[in-house]
């Protein structure tokens, strides 16, 4: 079996852009953790950081729990996130901490500058986490480069509002009702997307979406993918094989 690392910048990124996968290869068998650079400490009206960090973590803790995946996150500022030597360190210990096969992480392009930061840092760290000699914490050196797999972009667009397509997508038509619930377990982020993004239902918007990319695919629902295949990161279609039947477009 295989471990799968969701590494994203805040809580909710995950579930809304890749829930559906890793609800289906932990259906698979597979292990599957889920990491967020910041704890969205930044992301509420009603509480301060200390207190929406407790809360989001909470919640995120809780939809990881659904598929019996583990959540942990990096302790990066919300709207903080930056390609540094010490971002970079404690974002490689991560992945050293979870040992996957395959890292799934945010678009390098995106509206959100803490997403594309946090696909470069995940994109670096991948590659460091095999060099012995670069020292992270407890955790030991990956033994090779994990597989590297960027999401969608949120709505599937760069800051300037242009496309970007996936190279493939999964078929999560029959993952569609774990993906809802494990984003209606991030309830503190309805007011707030209210208020900054003009969101009324942040869980419909997350199936809209959903929606949205299964029709360029001819499913019901869909989640989207791009893999890394620049040296020396491995170029085999692991993530495609793991997903079988629910794979669309490769």
């Amino acid at each position: 079996m295989a471990v799968i690392l969701a590494f994203h910048a805040h809580p909710d990124d995950v579930e809304t852009l890749g829930a559906g996968t890793l609800a289906l290869l932990a259906g698979l068998g597979h292990r599957v953790a889920i990491v967020t650079a910041t704890a969205g400490d930044c992301g509420s009206n009603a509480f301060p950081p200390e207190e929406t960090a407790r809360i989001r973590q909470g919640e995120a803790a809780a939809a990881a729990a659904l598929i019996g995946a583990e959540y942990r996150c990096a302790g990066l500022p919300d709207l903080g996130v930056f390609n540094d030597d010490g971002s970079r360190r404690r974002v490689t210990e991560l992945v050293r901490w979870a040992a996957p096969d395959i890292v799934l992480t945010s678009a390098p392009v995106d509206y959100h500058p803490d997403h594309e930061a946090t696909a470069i840092l995940v994109r670096d760290a991948c590659f460091a986490a095999s060099a012995p000699n670069y020292r992270t914490g407890p955790s030991a050196p990956l033994e090779a480069i994990p597989h590297l797999y960027f999401m969608d972009p949120i709505g599937g667009r760069d800051r300037e509002g242009r496309p970007v397509p996936p190279d493939f997508a999964v078929d999560i038509t029959a993952q569609s009702e774990t993906k809802r619930a494990m984003m209606a377990k991030h309830e503190s982020q309805a007011e707030w997307l209210l208020k900054q993004h003009g969101i009324e239902d942040y869980v419909g918007a997350m199936v809209a979406w959903s929606h949205r990319r299964g029709r360029d695919f001819g499913v019901d629902q869909a989640e989207g993918f791009r893999q890394y295949r620049n040296t020396p990161y491995p170029t085999s279609p692991l993530l495609q094989e793991l997903v079988g039947a629910a794979l669309l477009g490769a």
